[in-house]
Order: C-alpha cells, then sequence, then structure tokens
C-alpha cells in the first residue's frame, strides 16, 4: 500500500506519515521543506519517496501529481495548509492568496486528479484534512475559516457522488479543533483552549479513513460545538468566533512583551 502525504515535514502531516509507516505503507512524502523531507527518507528507508513542491503555484501541484503517475498510489492525504490572523481588509493579499492557493487550489486539483485515479480502479482513500473552522464562520481569520468551509462542503458532495456511484472509492474530511503544531505561530495567535496532539489527531484520522468514516472530528468538546453552530444563530457564532480568535492575539501580544 501506497500513500502521498502533503505539508508531511511537520504537525499532522507528519504524524500521519509516522503512523502510516508504523502501519507497513509505503510514502511518497512532499512539502516545501527539503531538509525535513530528506531527514524523513533517511529515518523511513529507500522505500520513502519525496518531492520538493511549494503548493501555492500549480505548476508545482501538478509536479507532484506526475511524480505520482504510475505508482499505483492507494491513499492521498491533503494536509498541506496554514492560516492568517487579522481583519480582513488589513492582511497582506499576497500572503492571502498564497494561503488560499494551497487550502483551496492545490487540495481541489489533487483531489480531483487522484479521485479520476481511485474510480478507474475502483479503490483508494482520500484523507482531507480541513477544521471544526469548516463548519462556521470566522472573523479575524475570515479567509482561513472559507477556505475550510470549502474543503469540508466538496468533501461531503464527492462523497454523495461516490455514494450514488456505488463506488469502493473512499473520502474522509478531518475537522479537529486547535491542535499544537506550527499553525498558530504561523498565523501570529495563541491557543486559547487546550490544544490536542498532532499524533492523537493523525490516529483518529486514520482509525476513521480506514473505516470509511466520512467526517472525523476529535475530542467531544469540539464535536459538541460544531454541533451547537449549526443551531445557534449566525450572529452570535461569529460575535463568539470574533472574541476566541481576539483572546488569542492578546495572548500572544503579551508573550512577546
Amino acid at each position: 500500500m501506497k500513500a502521498l502525504v502533503t505539508g508531511a515535514t511537520s504537525g499532522i502531516g507528519r504524524s500521519i506519515a509516522f503512523n502510516l509507516h508504523r502501519r507497513g505503507w509505503d510514502l511518497i512524502l512532499t512539502g516545501r521543506n527539503t531538509e525535513e523531507l530528506k531527514k524523513l527518507k533517511k529515518r523511513f528507508g529507500e522505500d520513502t519517496e519525496i518531492v520538493a513542491a511549494d503548493l501555492a503555484d500549480r505548476d508545482e501541484v501538478m509536479k507532484v501529481y506526475d511524480f505520482c503517475r504510475g505508482k499505483d498510489i492507494d491513499m492521498l492525504v491533503n494536509n498541506a495548509g496554514y492560516g492568517l490572523f487579522g481583519k480582513f481588509d488589513e492582511t497582506d493579499l499576497d500572503d492571502e492568496l498564497n494561503m488560499l492557493s494551497v487550502n483551496i487550489n492545490a487540495l481541489h486539483i489533487l483531489t480531483k486528479l487522484f479521485l479520476r485515479d481511485f474510480k478507474a480502479k475502483d479503490s483508494g482513500i482520500i484523507l482531507n484534512v480541513a477544521s471544526s473552522a469548516g463548519f462556521m464562520t470566522g472573523p479575524l481569520l475570515s479567509s482561513y475559516y472559507a477556505s475550510k468551509n470549502y474543503v469540508v462542503r466538496l468533501s461531503l458532495a464527492i462523497a454523495e457522488e461516490l455514494r450514488r456511484d456505488k463506488s469502493n472509492v473512499s473520502i474522509t474530511v478531518l475537522c479537529p479543533g486547535p491542535v499544537d503544531t506550527h499553525f498558530n505561530d504561523r498565523a501570529g495567535v495563541s491557543f486559547s483552549v487546550k490544544p490536542i496532539s498532532p499524533q492523537y489527531a493523525a490516529e483518529f484520522a486514520l482509525n476513521k479513513a480506514f473505516r470509511g468514516k466520512l467526517i472525523a472530528i476529535p475530542g467531544l468538546m469540539v464535536h459538541a460545538g460544531v454541533i451547537a453552530s449549526n443551531f445557534a444563530p449566525e450572529k452570535l457564532i461569529s460575535a463568539v468566533t470574533y472574541n476566541i480568535q481576539h483572546s488569542k492575539k492578546v495572548a500572544e501580544d503579551k508573550k512577546h512583551r
């Protein structure tokens, strides 16, 4: 069995790579950090392949797919992604467009191309890493939340198409709350609640994916919060989310005083 893991050099992607390796899977790993990819290859062995790529660049996304063609991939893990904190009119446009290219465009392209391959052989697993943010509106992280809404809704739509086709291909969307990765460092905020470990998120996601489950939300509190968000008024959810994100920024500012 062979899996492609994007964003494999840190966080959930790295933990998924370790978990799959422990389960005996062969791996193709991609990320921007060439040195970290080489370290992973050395650790996992010669059966692991690496391809450095910046998934904000469409040509680089296609390079990754072309690298995998003919290698009989059984699982695609779309993990690469990041967030930008700030008011929508104040965040840097170029940074934001790059983020959207990674969070949406790269995932969209790889999902479509590998889905076609998987349907042709009537087997395969797609694991898309989204967020509990994918079910809500997110002031101060507006574009990030919107991008994860895209991932959730795309995955749900594909799942229904696969069900109606009676396909043996499955898709799972991971929607965690806070995870102890470099996400908040890159976004420039601090956690407002205790995060789960990337190892736990990876184990939870893979267990759900291998069982063919569509939605994977680790943590009872996060799961309850997602359900509650479906019933609360949208303005209330937005106000609560704003306060949560604002408190993260305040905490981060205090760390640097």
